[in-house]
């Protein structure tokens, strides 16, 4: 994506697009990080072209947990593994019998996830891989260190593993100690707005670009990114980020680190300028890109279509279920979930998308709700960025089921925070409340004010959880 920012303008130009297709090897699933890098300079060479072979700056963003393993000369030992992979099924277990999970919490405001790059550590141990690693780069800070020779560890991004202590900003240091982490595994922290280099005389000579191009340090986690560029044009907001997950909560000073806190499984990642992102980690739209994917690709705005005509709530799931977290057999594992909790169990593809946008807009009620109480503060509006803006549908079921006005957009939200933070390094924008206005005053945004009341929202999680 190519931005440009300047006093009254934020505009984004698709330059490249590539696809991120994993890899099912005997060994497990695997990101193909070469092809991803690959598309990157091809995406810098289209970029180049755009804007007549100059750059004034380049950042990188991207999923949150996944690595790669360096050996000693700087060479990637084998293909990240994906966090969808079955590795860490059941290490959680051992990780909290040496730090229970009450204190881990306590320690580093991580929610559980099986995923977690902290029990990816602990399956990857007693391979060779890891034997021999001298470095580890989380999956931005990969590709920084391909386009630019040097290494870093962006704090977001680093908030994401279990390993930061998110009232320091730093290491864990006695999480670590105490579960045998060696930390000087990992290169040294930076911070969103911090130089990361320049990009390689070989990587200018690949993508034709002219040098210097430096390349700056962002919110390299796409969440981070993304809610830098909310059009909020307050304190009082919920966001929510949609796309494959959707992640749910609100924008705090300080992390809550309670049990109850614990117990609703909300995480505490580092945003820009001492801010906490205080959310829940929601299955998203994950649920429904499986499910077309089954199906063979139908068209999207007629099955959309087709899902407004069915009765509203007749069946729901939990959209935060771990059972959801592996690829295959979506519809039939819907199904199954509905048929076990005793609810009509939904048949075509109309039926199983409804369930599906029903749910994630019930799971969508439940984040807000819970983190306004688990964190003290009400809010007036709720923002969704991200690539569900795009589906009107569940906007307006968001809507209705939080009871609260919904801002739908910017679609390209991560993408803009990207670009926003390199301009106000190179001091085109102000703090984060200006990019914010910037945001606000030139992105395309819906609004969508809830209708009918909360009552059948309120029963329909009542049938879900039993309370």
């Amino acid at each position: 994506m190519v931005g440009r920012v300047g006093p009254g303008t934020l505009e984004l130009t698709e330059a490249h697009r590539f696809p991120n297709r994993p890899v099912r090897l005997p060994e497990g699933l695997r990101w193909d990080v070469l092809g991803l890098y690959a598309g990157v300079l091809d995406g810098l060479r289209a970029a180049g072209e755009l804007c007549g072979g100059r750059l004034d700056s380049a950042g990188v963003d991207s999923w949150a947990v996944d690595y790669g393993l360096l050996d000693a000369d700087g060479a990637l030992l084998g293909n990240p593994v994906h966090y969808r992979d079955a590795r860490t099924e059941g290490l959680a277990e051992q990780v909290w019998a040496t730090v229970p999970a009450a204190e881990l919490y306590a320690a580093t405001g991580v929610q559980y996830a099986p995923f977690n790059t902290l029990y990816q550590l602990t399956a990857a141990r007693s391979t060779a891989h890891f034997a021999g690693a001298r470095r580890l780069l989380l999956m931005p800070d990969l590709l920084v260190y391909w386009l630019t020779g040097t290494q870093g560890t962006e704090l977001t991004n680093a908030s994401t593993t279990q390993l930061i202590d998110p009232r320091t900003r730093d290491w864990a240091y006695g999480v670590a100690d105490r579960l045998g982490i060696d930390l000087g595994l990992f290169a040294p922290l930076r911070r969103p707005g911090d130089p990361a280099g320049e990009l390689r005389p070989e990587v200018l000579e690949e993508t034709g670009l002219a040098g210097p191009v430096p390349v700056t340090t962002v919110g390299s986690h796409d969440t981070a990114s993304a809610v830098a560029a909310v059009p909020a044009t307050g304190e009082r907001f919920a966001y929510i980020c949609t796309g494959t997950w959707s992640l749910a909560g609100l924008e705090l000073d300080t992390p809550v680190l309670t049990e109850e806190s614990r117990a609703a499984n909300f995480t505490n990642e580092l945003g820009l300028d001492g801010t906490v992102r205080f959310l829940r980690n929601i299955m998203g739209l994950w649920l429904l890109q499986e499910c077309v994917r089954v199906w063979g690709e139908p068209d999207l705005g007629e099955l959309l279509r087709a899902a407004a005509r069915v009765p509203a709530l007749r069946s729901v799931v939990d959209a935060g279920d771990a059972a959801f977290l592996a690829p295959g057999r979506m519809p039939e594992r819907i199904a199954g979930a509905c048929r076990a909790s005793g609810q009509p169990v939904p048949h075509s593809p109309a039926e199983v998308t409804r369930c599906i946008l029903d749910s994630l807009a019930l799971a969508h009620r439940r984040a807000v709700e819970d983190a306004q109480r688990l964190a003290g503060r009400e809010v007036d509006v709720v923002h969704v960025v991200g690539g569900g803006t795009r589906n009107a549908l569940l906007c307006r079921l968001t809507a209705d089921a939080c009871g609260l006005p919904v801002v739908a957009g910017p679609t390209e939200a991560a993408a803009l925070g990207n670009v926003l933070v390199q301009a106000r390094t190179g001091g085109q924008v102000g703090d984060v409340a200006g990019m914010r206005e910037l945001s606000a005053r030139t992105q395309p945004l819906t609004r969508y004010e809830p209708r009918g009341g909360t009552a059948r929202w309120r029963a329909a999680q009542a049938r879900l959880t039993g309370t």
